[in-house]
């Protein structure tokens, strides 16, 4: 059973750091060094200076980003401008943002949720991880103690129960409002009710929890919980760094999308598109040209609503077209160990028998970069950083729900959960509840 608790979060102090908006953050794997720079200069006490700090000269193993971030937090609660919450809580929170002309509402809760490796309980990840994010992020949970942001869950909700229990809530006082960088609206709630609570926990513990976001923090708090045991330093299973800081969404809840990862190959041979239809002409019949018109493409797509149509743009020609695989078939050969879930992705088709099986015999192994928008792609291929472009349909909730609960990864950057989830609209402590 997924095993979630109220907690004592840590909460900005705003008579004394002012808004919200110049304190929060979004998470450190989206933020290059401009945004880094921007934020830091927003406020001494934005989160950046926690989630993600400036690395200096002269950085040691004694004196380092991590250490000062330890160091911040330190400060920022020796002097309250970070206060513990004095009663356990879940803390309700909404975020409104556009997406591709839409607006959409997206509700869920902070909650402490009881770590458990992969495959031993109810929570399961549904992508692959890499050892270079996990390393660094223990780093920061090693100096600081905290889980300075949150991991983003899902779980089925298909009545609508859970969220009936947190609805009045947001009626019955008004909440503390951050809006970010990307103009998204961000509000929080505390629920301190301890009968929603313990209503909330009985609901919510027979529920699979699917992760969203956040895998290598998730794995982080696994590999951090075995070491404080090893240490002698967690008293009993209710100790604090049993739990790690999720935000729950029910799989339902109407502001929940996924938008497409497309992307952009780099380093290899100069390719025209005829000579890639000609290498794409085994497995896959081309269904739409679209000249120079990746838009055309990408609606072509949406408009065909399956995952074995992907759009190619060649940047030596700048054109476009649509190729749809011809025979599924084909991929439990390419990938055998998979289930069919999983070999019916677009991202899976791509990689697996599009770039290992086709391009990168021919062109070369490629480099490749992550985009979500369409003009991401197009500034792309008009400014030539890339050899090839490619357009994906994104997955499903369905996909997410069926290959995570089959035990399967998809591949990396198969989802991405637009917007992301907000750095310090509430902290957790690993040390004290």
């Amino acid at each position: 059973m997924a095993d979630i608790r109220g907690f004592r979060g840590f909460r900005y102090d705003l008579g004394q750091v002012g808004s919200l908006s110049d304190v929060v953050a979004p998470p450190y794997d989206v933020i290059d060094p401009a945004l880094q720079k921007q934020l830091y200069d927003q406020s001494p006490y934005n989160a950046i200076r926690v989630e993600l700090t400036k690395d200096e000269p002269g950085d040691d193993d004694l004196n380092n980003r991590y250490t000062r971030a330890a160091g911040t937090l330190r400060d920022w609660v020796a002097s309250n401008a970070l206060r513990q919450d004095t009663a356990r809580a879940v803390y309700i929170y909404e975020q409104t943002f556009t997406a591709e002309g839409q607006e959409y509402t997206r509700r869920g809760f902070f909650a402490r949720v009881r770590l458990e490796p992969f495959g031993q309980g109810k929570i399961y990840p549904h992508e692959q991880t890499m050892s270079g994010p996990k390393a660094d992020r223990l780093k920061l949970y090693q100096a600081t103690g905290f889980n300075v942001s949150p991991v983003f869950g899902l779980y089925p909700d298909r009545d609508g129960e859970v969220a009936r229990v947190l609805e009045p809530f947001t009626l019955k006082a008004p909440p503390v409002v951050a809006k970010d960088h990307l103009g998204v609206t961000n509000k929080l709630w505390v629920v301190t009710d301890t009968h929603a609570i313990s209503t909330l926990t009985g609901l919510m513990g027979p529920k699979p929890v699917y992760i969203a976001d956040g895998h290598h923090r998730y794995e982080t708090g696994v590999k951090y919980l075995e070491e404080r045991k090893a240490a002698g330093e967690v008293a009993d299973d209710e100790a604090a760094p049993n739990f790690t800081l999720m935000m729950l969404v029910g799989m339902t809840d109407p502001g929940l999308i996924i938008l497409p990862t497309h992307r952009l190959f780099s380093g290899l041979t100069a390719v025209t598109s005829a000579e890639l239809e000609a290498l794409l002409g085994e497995h896959f019949d081309v269904v739409e040209r679209t000249g120079t018109d990746a838009k055309a493409a990408w609606d072509h797509i949406q408009m065909d609503g399956s995952q074995a149509a992907l759009g190619f743009g060649t940047v030596a020609d700048g054109k476009w077209f649509v190729a749809k695989l011809r025979d599924p078939r084909v991929m439990t050969e390419a990938a055998p160990e998979q289930s069919d879930e999983w070999r019916g992705l677009g991202v899976s088709i791509l990689h697996k028998l599009v770039v290992d099986r086709l391009v990168a015999p021919k062109l070369g192994t490629p480099a490749v970069k992550y985009v979500h928008l369409l003009k991401e792609v197009t500034d792309a291929v008009a400014a030539k950083e890339c050899q090839l472009a490619v357009l994906v349909p994104p997955a499903t909730m369905e996909h997410v729900e069926q290959i995570a609960g089959n035990g399967e990864k998809m591949p990396a950057k198969s989802t991405y959960f637009y917007p992301k989830l907000l750095t310090g609209m509430v902290y957790n402590s690993l040390k004290k509840d």
